[in-house]
């Protein structure tokens, strides 16, 4: 799952690190999570653009989610992954602030320009 989120990052070409949180930084849903952030030229900082959580059987328990095993009767509750690909409006963000030109446009970066329709903006 975080590769999946890693490469799309890498494919808009956004300068970015991961992040694996301190169990005090967890929420109670999550048992691990990583965090990508993203350079925030204007900030000069990174910011968190997108989490990705192993939630264990956190999210199952309260949607009663379950499982049978062949060789298990019982059932049992599954694990949960949880991730976002895009939090659109931080990575809007997170272009706009590592793609401005000098004169105040934005650079679309390459694998978005054939959505975009253009170069710039």
């Amino acid at each position: 799952m975080l590769s999946i989120v890693e490469e799309f990052y890498q494919k808009i070409e956004l300068p970015y690190r991961i992040m694996l949180l301190s169990s005090g930084d967890l929420g109670k849903v999550s048992a691990k999570t990583y965090d990508l952030e993203a350079w925030m030229a204007g900030q000069n900082n990174y910011r968190e653009i997108v989490s990705c959580s192993n939630c264990l059987d956190f999210q199952a328990r309260r949607l009663k989610i379950r499982y049978r095993d062949k060789t298990n009767a019982q059932p049992q509750y599954l694990h949960t992954l949880n991730s976002t690909l895009v939090a659109t409006t931080r990575t809007m963000v997170a272009i706009m602030e590592n793609f401005q030109t000098k004169d105040g446009h934005i650079a679309v970066p390459k694998a978005l320009q054939k959505y975009v329709g253009s170069n710039t903006i």
